[in-house]
């Protein structure tokens, strides 16, 4: 069973009552609460209209004038009240137009400073990276990521999910430069017309250092062949200023049938497509051959019970994304070890796919 909680805070508007309606507070037919909900008028006070004109004739040097109202004019009491005379009304026409004119140049002058502006931050922040780019003959793709702030971890470096994540966000990347992402989530037109996808059965991983926020690291990766029907796919993290070799990653894959479930061979529809980009070099992580005896949970030392996938822990092919795995083993490694220890290798097997209603529990021995 999955439990989805979802929290949502709602801020009042509080409505300010306008200077200019002066009538509506003389009569008091409006009012605010404090919840930020103003209250309609009443029927009554809608209708009450007010009408006032005050006159008084006009003194120069204290002798009172008077003045004649001027003709073709008629105020609602049937009195002449003449305009009074003011520099606006003593321009011509084009005078209005020429100061609409002016008023729209500034508007629009205003309008381009501010696209035209640009906050200055320091280049380290800056992620003009893109997609990346194919370099090496064409076999190797290359794309450089900012580690931000919000990807460290309690130690200020980054975590090994965001390591993870920039292993298989270059490896799609790579996909889509060489023109072979088709619908699916890293599947060329010829897998996705074959309902296969790409699958992830074992990876190694080594980190040599852990790079800090505002570093930029630098991700190569390139694909070789594993077997008849396996491809390998190898990262090579380094440092984007040094050189500096922060992490080695070595992976295999396999197809999948995404209907059946199962995994299928490689089409030659699709090894046509894909061989052209292999590499012939050797893993940059020498394999280990050990085998990794499963866990039993009368020998674990400590066990964590009840851990369920999230909908965001899915992924396109509708199972758990592979990076999620890591997460859950570290959640019953002891905090002692956490905060006095750092992961410097890991070697996983990816044995089953874990789907949206699975419960799960992660075991660990010191």
């Amino acid at each position: 069973m999955v439990a989805t909680a979802a929290t949502s805070s709602f801020f009042p508007v509080t409505s300010s009552p306008d200077s200019s309606d002066s009538k509506n507070k003389k009569l008091g037919s409006g009012s605010t609460n404090l919840g930020g909900i103003k209250s309609k008028p009443s029927a009554s006070s809608g209708s009450l209209q007010v009408k006032a004109n005050a006159q008084a004739p006009p003194k120069i040097n204290g002798t009172t004038v008077v003045t004649s109202p001027v003709e073709g004019f008629k105020n609602e009491d049937g009195a002449g009240s003449p305009h009074p005379r003011t520099f606006i009304n003593q321009l011509p026409d084009w005078s209005m137009l020429l100061a609409a004119i002016t008023t729209i140049f500034l508007a629009a002058e205003k309008q381009w400073m501010m696209l035209d502006w640009k906050p200055r931050r320091p280049d380290v922040l800056i992620d003009p990276f893109g997609i990346g780019r194919i370099v090496q003959d064409g076999l190797v793709f290359r794309q450089n990521f900012s580690i931000r702030s919000y990807e460290i971890g309690a130690d200020r470096t980054a975590s090994i999910e965001t390591l993870m994540n920039h292993l298989q966000e270059t490896a799609i990347n790579h996909c889509k430069s060489a023109g072979l992402l088709g619908e699916g989530f890293g599947a060329t037109p010829e897998m996705c017309k074959k309902n296969l996808i790409w699958v992830v059965t074992r990876m190694q991983v080594v980190f040599d250092r852990y790079p800090t926020w505002g570093d930029v690291v630098q991700v190569d990766t390139w694909v070789s062949a594993s077997g008849k029907n396996g491809m390998r796919r190898d990262w090579l993290v380094s440092d984007s200023k040094t050189g500096e070799v922060l992490t080695r990653a070595s992976s295999v894959w396999v197809m999948m049938n995404k209907l059946t479930r199962r995994l299928s061979k490689i089409p030659e529809e699709v090894r046509g497509e894909i061989e052209p980009y292999f590499m012939n070099s050797d893993p940059v992580v020498a394999e280990d051959s050990r085998k990794l005896v499963k866990l039993d949970k009368s020998m674990a030392e400590h066990v964590r019970k009840g851990l369920t996938p999230r909908w965001s822990d899915l992924d396109v092919n509708q199972h758990v994304n592979n990076v999620k795995y890591i997460g859950w083993i570290l959640e019953s490694a002891p905090l002692p070890v956490l905060e006095t220890h750092e992961l410097s290798s890991m070697t996983l097997e990816y044995r089953r796919e874990c789907g949206r209603e699975s419960i799960l529990q992660s075991l660990t021995t010191v």
